[in-house]
């Protein structure tokens, strides 16, 4: 294998393992894939030799597709095979997938070195290069230890996380870790690790038993672990591949030179209506995207949404114009049934960089948005025990915050999220508005898993 992925699940099997599956000289390359914590997906799929049915699902029908890209799959406990891997001087390049709060970032960015997980990481790789680990970075580092004394040579990471600048964010997280460990560890990444930044978008809701069967139905083939996905597919990558890639641009990847553009665009207009959705729409009893895109309150606050955040970003007015179209067709394919409460998970990862870039940049302006504030009450809301439940990496610290008093709620949250916000009356005076008039709409409207 040329290839290694880290989060293996049914975004990486829709997105980058077809993009793999569909380059020009596939034949040439091929996936192993690592789970991020449970060993229920890679033990079935080996089961199946590694195949499985992409469900492409369109607004008229289905299309069936059989996946040959991933070659290998394992549990994330496997990590002598995960080490072995990284000493081989074929492998050419990591994409990680692990969601944004696989990352322990502390709010500057940097590595949070004090979070249990990490020091408990840090504690083994110093008694011993070659122990197991839990967390992305330590995995990481800990496969880069392994190359670098095998002396297999230079290796991309290509992080494909919904975060700004994923680039820049990966870098630096590996590289404290590094330092944690070793100095001349961090200057070797420096040397032979090329951080690839990249902006991705498929929606990839859960398969359903239905699905299952429909699979096995209609193509013969009994898989216990197809994929579901939209036919609409993205990805644009920036950065430096020294030991070679597929050719992904074959089957519409673009390469370029600024991420930037595109990833605002994604960020801000497709997750951050999500967000929105999934937390507002959640509220007024809506179970699905489209759901709640079909809710006029619903449409009426995405508009909202989507005109503070375009007006901040570069893209010719056509164009965004263009793409909020296209998204909305996205949205409004019931067929998908892209759940709210999938969306909802993990918004404290999340809201800082779909939400509050728009914010700030609307306060500078000297306005007070309601889009955005929309989207801080809902959580908040959503906090409180209304709409989807809460699954939050962070739970444990932003729960309490939510609790009591409405005003009180509000001015501790929003100070969590930035300290800043916590001393902006106005904007504390909308948000707590806000989620008042939302706790009137939604009370009882509460999302329970299918």
């Amino acid at each position: 294998m040329r290839l290694l992925h880290l989060g293996l699940g049914n975004f990486f099997r829709a997105h980058q393992a077809w993009y793999t599956d569909h380059a020009g000289d596939a034949d040439g390359w091929g996936y192993a894939a690592f789970t991020g914590r449970h060993k229920d997906l890679a033990v079935a799929l080996t089961a199946q030799d590694c195949l499985y049915t992409l469900v492409t699902r369109a607004a008229d029908g289905d299309g069936y597709e059989r996946m040959r890209s991933l070659s290998a799959a394992h549990p994330a406990a496997d990590h002598e095979a995960w080490l072995g891997y990284l000493r081989s001087p074929e492998l050419a390049a990591i994409t990680i997938t692990v969601t944004e709060a696989g990352y322990f970032r502390r709010p500057d960015g940097g590595l949070d070195v004090a979070r249990p997980e990490i020091a408990a990481d840090l504690a083994a790789l110093r008694g011993e290069p070659t122990a197991p680990v839990r967390t992305a970075p330590a995995r990481l580092v800990a496969g880069l230890l392994a190359r670098r004394l095998a002396d297999a040579g230079p290796l991309a990471i290509v992080p494909c996380d919904n975060l700004p600048s994923n680039g820049p964010v990966t870098e630096r997280v590996l590289t404290d870790l590094a330092e944690q460990l070793d100095g001349s560890l961090a200057a070797w990444i420096a040397g032979n690790v090329s951080v690839v930044t990249t902006m991705v978008d498929r929606i990839t809701p859960r398969a359903t038993a239905a699905d299952i069967r429909a699979v096995r139905d209609l193509t013969g083939f009994d898989d216990r672990c197809p994929v579901i996905t939209e036919p609409f597919s993205d990805w644009v990558l920036s950065g430096h591949f020294p030991a070679g890639q597929p050719r992904w641009q074959d089957c519409g990847a673009t390469f370029t030179a600024d991420v930037l553009p595109f990833e605002e665009r994604k960020i801000w207009l497709l997750n951050g209506a999500h967000s929105l959705l999934a937390y507002a729409g959640s509220i007024l009893g809506n179970t699905t995207v489209a759901d709640a895109v079909a809710s006029a309150t619903c449409m009426e606050w995405l508009t909202e949404w989507w005109s503070e955040a375009s007006s901040h970003l570069s893209q010719p007015s056509a164009e965004i114009v263009s793409y909020q179209a296209a998204l909305l067709a996205r949205f409004e394919n019931a067929r998908m049934r892209d759940r709210l409460d999938r969306i909802a998970a993990d918004g404290s990862q999340k809201l800082p960089v779909r939400v509050l870039p728009v914010l700030r940049a609307e306060r500078a302006a000297g306005r007070l948005p309601p889009g955005a504030t929309r989207v801080l009450a809902a959580w908040i809301c959503h906090l409180r025990g209304l709409g989807a439940p809460v699954n939050d990496a962070r739970a444990d610290e932003v729960l309490p915050l939510a609790g009591g008093q409405v005003n009180a709620a509000v001015h501790r949250v929003l100070g969590w999220l930035d300290a800043e916000l916590a001393d902006d009356a106005d904007l504390i005076a909308l948000v707590a508005d806000q989620t008042q008039q939302l706790s009137r709409l939604g009370a009882g409207g509460r999302v329970t898993p299918s």
